[in-house]
């Protein structure tokens, strides 16, 4: 993944209120706190329009999100959108029904998906309204946070 900071927006995607959804929202946290200066870091729910909003700000776009696949909680998936499309119904789903997937495809499908755009998936296992997240997803957030900032210093050493 090329990194140049100034052109980047990472987005934690997720339900604070809601366990394990929580994943890319903590990351972005986590990443604010140790994140090299000019790197963009933004939190949204999930809701389709916010994040095709939030996508045309920048020419590379790093999603963090919870995902729901099968595998052991605390599992990673890095998706690279330039030649995969998102799962659908892995990702979640906003209120209105209208996930992260759908709004990936409808932001390559009207034109405004950047060309370098990866998703960081986390395996979820707890969903429910007031949970904490669980310690597998909490130890895998720590790890999509050290890829990420792994990334962006092997491009700064060039």
């Amino acid at each position: 993944m090329t990194q140049r900071r100034d052109k980047t927006l990472i987005i934690g995607v997720g339900n604070p209120g809601r366990g394990d959804d929580a994943a890319g929202r903590i990351a972005a946290k986590r990443l604010r706190a140790r994140a090299p200066a000019g790197l963009r870091i933004a939190e949204c729910e999930g809701e389709a329009t916010a994040l095709i909003a939030l996508m045309q700000e920048a020419e590379e776009i790093v999603l963090i999100d919870a995902l729901v696949s099968g595998a052991e909680p605390g599992t990673i998936a890095r998706i690279d959108l330039a030649t995969s499309p998102p799962p659908k119904g892995r990702f979640g789903l906003s209120s209105h029904g209208f996930g992260l997937a759908e709004a990936i495809e409808l932001a390559r499908a009207l034109g405004q998906l950047p060309a370098r755009c990866v998703i960081y998936g986390v395996e979820g296992r707890s969903f429910d309204h007031g949970a904490r997240l669980s310690p597998a997803v909490d130890a895998a957030v720590d790890e999509v946070v050290e890829r990420i900032l792994d990334s962006i210093a092997a491009e700064a050493r060039g």
